[in-house]
């Protein structure tokens, strides 16, 4: 079903498009919310105006989120939060928390931008993908701290864990490669994210 879009719909268009949609999605979802109206001669003709101010601001929004995401590209995040000596956060950290450290560092931020696809619940380092418009992304490091740690010191065992892992690997391929196939029979198995090994305490979350 064709259908004429009233309003910005992600992934799919820009108001004033005409999109071709499965029927059960413009009638259960694209109509009833008013995103889209039946793509009629008339419609088309009526949004034609308010289409093309929409594209000239668009324009306009996305050299603004260029430039925001070329000052953020690279960034990092550092969010301390209370955990237990395994690294198991007691709550979460969540997208509003990372675009709210972001922000405070005067990078322009929404916490929609995040792109999360689980709460974080554990101490370490993550790669966090900002999503701006569909063809603009930005990437920034978030380090999760344990509260009341040192997070240079964090950062450093963070990196000679990872370190160590890698050279474990560089060890393991030469014996895996000698070893005749028919004989290998240990199950492959599963990386786990470095940790920073050591104590530190626990603190109630505030």
């Amino acid at each position: 079903m064709k259908v004429l879009l009233t309003g910005d719909v992600k992934k799919l268009g820009w108001l004033g498009d005409v999109v071709d949609v499965a029927d059960g999605y413009a009638r259960n979802y694209l109509l009833p919310q008013g995103l889209a109206k039946m793509a009629t001669d008339n419609n088309i003709k009526t949004i034609a105006k308010a289409k093309a101010k929409h594209a000239e601001e668009r324009k306009l929004l996305k050299a603004q989120l260029e430039k925001v995401v070329q000052a953020v590209e690279g960034a990092e995040a550092v969010i301390a939060a209370p955990a237990n000596e395994q690294g198991h956060l007691f709550g979460s950290v969540f997208r509003h928390d990372i675009a709210n450290n972001l922000r405070a560092q005067g990078f322009e931020v929404r916490d929609d931008a995040v792109s999360l696809y689980e709460h974080i619940k554990e101490v370490g380092s993550y790669k966090i993908k900002l999503e701006f418009m569909d063809d603009l992304t930005a990437h920034v490091n978030l380090v999760v701290v344990p509260e009341g740690a040192d997070v240079e010191e964090f950062k450093a065992a963070l990196k000679e864990a990872a370190k160590k892992h890698v050279e474990e690997k560089v060890e393991e391929q030469p014996a895996e490669a000698d070893a005749p196939k028919a004989e290998k029979t240990e199950e492959p198995k599963e990386e786990t994210k470095e940790k920073p090994k050591g104590k530190h305490k626990e603190k109630p979350q505030q």
